[in-house]
């Protein structure tokens, strides 16, 4: 790594694969689901390693995106794009573990409650679009 991540970047890392998961979550809302879903998404965080664990497991959970669907989906996955970017000048190293890991978590998620339903297998695929286009 060249230089440290700033916290400006760091928040981009966190929020966008916190907002990748939540997006997958609130494709098929459900009040249990989301507790289920939550719990998913934390064990892949924690399954990390190296400086993506360290974004992904500590600090204060991340400000995610307000509004419809579509306002949420218009932030987080140019937030998405743009941490990869960020990781590939910074640690280039890094760019697997934090696409893996978003991906993982967002797969996990939409596993949570009764399998995969085609609204998370439409945002699953957006998540991996995203994390792809930066390249």
């Amino acid at each position: 790594m060249t230089r440290p991540l700033t916290e400006e970047e760091r928040a981009t890392l966190k929020g966008a694969a916190f907002g990748a998961v939540f997006l997958v979550s609130s494709a098929e809302p459900g009040a249990f689901a989301m507790l289920r879903e939550s719990l998913a998404a934390s064990d892949a965080f924690a399954g990390t390693t190296g400086l993506v664990r360290e974004l992904l497991t500590t600090g204060a959970l991340p400000r995610l995106p307000a509004g419809s669907p579509d306002e949420v989906s218009a932030a987080v996955l140019p937030a998405l794009r743009r941490s990869v970017e960020i990781l590939r000048s910074r640690d280039p190293d890094e760019v697997a573990s934090y696409r893996s890991a978003v991906l993982r978590a967002a797969e996990e998620v939409a596993r949570a409650h009764d399998g995969i339903s085609p609204n998370e297998t439409a945002v699953l695929a957006s998540v991996r679009e995203a994390l792809d286009a930066a390249g």
